[in-house]
């Protein structure tokens, strides 16, 4: 819709006790994800913040590994110039790709949309963003 959003956003993900193993070094490990940021347009910001479940799949033999999530997503505002998410209240859904370049450092992709899943059934757009991560793990 001719709005180019820009989105910088601080996470922490905290590994749930629930994990399944699979044969041959196969796991998925469940998550919990939590995040602060900043998401922008025409000229107009918001603060932003989510938390919600994910998953990881990983298979131990390569530093790659392919996650999913959803959240519940809270922002400042929700107009941006001509662009209406239509409510404050959003909900995130994302799927991305990993790579475990060392022990501790992470390049990550994530495909993420947003929408207010109809709360305000006038606006609700959506908006779908490419993102990417660098990780440091604990």
């Amino acid at each position: 819709d001719n709005a180019n959003f820009s989105q910088v956003e601080a996470l922490v993900d905290w590994k749930l006790p629930w994990r399944c193993d699979f044969v041959s070094d196969w796991h998925l490990q469940s998550k919990l994800n939590s995040s602060l940021g900043w998401l922008g347009a025409e000229h107009r910001s918001a603060a932003i913040g989510n938390a919600g479940p994910a998953l990881l799949l990983k298979y131990d033999q390569i530093p790659l590994n392919l996650e999913g999530g959803c959240s519940f997503t809270l922002m400042s505002r929700a107009t941006f110039g001509t662009k209406d998410l239509g409510s404050m209240l959003q909900f995130t859904s994302y799927a991305g790709l990993n790579w475990d370049i060392t022990h501790h450092l992470r390049l990550g992709y994530r495909f993420s949309h947003m929408s207010n899943g109809g709360i305000d059934s006038r606006h609700n757009n959506g908006l779908n963003m490419h993102m990417l991560a660098l990780s440091y793990l604990f």
